[in-house]
């Protein structure tokens, strides 16, 4: 087996441990970046206020384990996992593929006289950013069904809220008695949400968009090909300056500690996260459900259009809401997944070099064995 494919199946591996753990806190932060709340003062296009979900992150967990229980916080998990094992798998199999090349053309270069062989924080950037473009445009279809997964009963939520307002609009109008009006209140909080599973998100996107509703907020997502293009820059200069330091040591090992490449992937990944949450609100704002009460200030046509309408009704604050939220979850996640992958790598190259050793002792013994007879 190549690097490249041992680097591929242990990112794979890392991604799934690293998404089961924290994402309860993706879904949060999902439906956190989706809630389209107006800048104070400011009423939406059609005139009425949105309403935002109150409390922190804690909170808001607690309220979805109270409403809709553990499937609230693990909906979309099995899409999310396939999207993980293929993302990362992919990921990895090509940023080693590139890796290597990089490495190949470095050491080329030294043996002209130029440089030190060793591969510069530019060409990491690149690496990283053909890796990342041909991951998302392979994926993107698969985080487009865990997006509508995670935020449906988000939207559920919103057309819920619009009837109710039509139906006290109406009760104004008619004049109607309070027993008709509670009547019919008790009989629209009756009808509870309906069964949201992949077969019926895939359907909804088919019906909407058509074969490229799946790759709705590509744009933004290729753009923010720079995140794991910055986070491994961090992260691959970080860990040579480190395995530099390990070899200036007595004893000239390069190893590196699990809590140290844990800490590294920690760094690497709040760096890249801080710089490019916008592109990430932008992102799942697309790939959510547009048609949500009615309001056209909530529907995107583009990531031009959604920009526009964010800026103009929720101000610069809407590009950056469950920053905190995406921080803790995806910072953890990284330093989970970094530390898995390298494990994991590290467990393949020693069962390799075990197995080589065994193949030459066998050779040398069946040389032998020939030579005597």
């Amino acid at each position: 087996m190549s690097n490249a494919v041992a680097n591929g199946l242990a990112g794979a591996g890392g991604g799934i441990i690293a998404q089961i753990i924290t994402y309860p806190l993706q879904t949060v932060n999902t439906r956190q970046q989706t809630e389209r709340v107006a800048k104070k003062g400011l009423r939406c296009v059609d005139g009425s206020a949105s309403s935002s979900t109150t409390g922190g992150t804690l909170l808001q967990m607690i309220q979805v384990l109270k409403t809709e229980g553990w499937g609230g916080l693990y909906s979309g998990l099995r899409p999310s996992l396939l999207g993980t094992a293929a993302s990362m798998g992919v990921y990895y199999y090509f940023y080693q593929v590139f890796k290597n090349k990089a490495e190949a053309i470095a050491v080329a270069r030294k043996l002209k006289g130029r440089g030190d062989g060793t591969v510069g924080m530019f060409s990491w950037l690149v690496v990283a950013a053909i890796a990342g473009s041909l991951n998302v445009l392979l994926t993107n279809p698969i985080w487009v069904l865990v997006t509508r997964m995670q935020t449906q009963t988000q939207a559920e939520r919103k057309i819920l809220e619009g009837k109710r307002e039509a139906l006290l609009k109406k009760t104004s109008e008619n004049g109607w008695e309070d027993y008709i009006l509670q009547d019919k209140l008790a009989e629209l909080e009756s009808v509870k949400p309906r069964p949201y599973g992949t077969f019926q998100a895939a359907q909804e996107i088919c019906n909407e968009a058509g074969i490229a509703g799946f790759w709705k907020g590509i744009i933004p997502t290729l753009i923010m090909v720079c995140n794991p293009s910055i986070q491994f820059m961090i992260y691959e200069t970080s860990l040579k300056h480190l395995k530099a330091k390990q070899a200036a040591k007595k004893d000239g090992s390069k190893d590196v500690a699990a809590l140290e490449v844990f800490l590294l992937g920690a760094l690497a990944k709040l760096g890249a996260t801080v710089t490019t949450y916008p592109l990430l609100v932008v992102k799942s704002r697309l790939q959510a459900k547009q048609e949500i009460g009615g309001n056209v200030a909530l529907r995107y046509t583009g990531t031009l259009d959604a920009i526009i309408k964010m800026i103009r009704y929720e101000g610069l604050s809407g590009f950056y809401k469950g920053m905190s939220t995406k921080i803790v979850q995806s910072v953890f996640a990284a330093s989970v997944l970094f530390m898995v992958k390298e494990e994991l790598v590290k467990g393949y190259m020693l069962l390799a070099d075990k197995g080589h050793k065994v193949a030459s002792t066998l050779l040398k013994q069946s040389s032998v064995k020939v030579f005597k007879e």
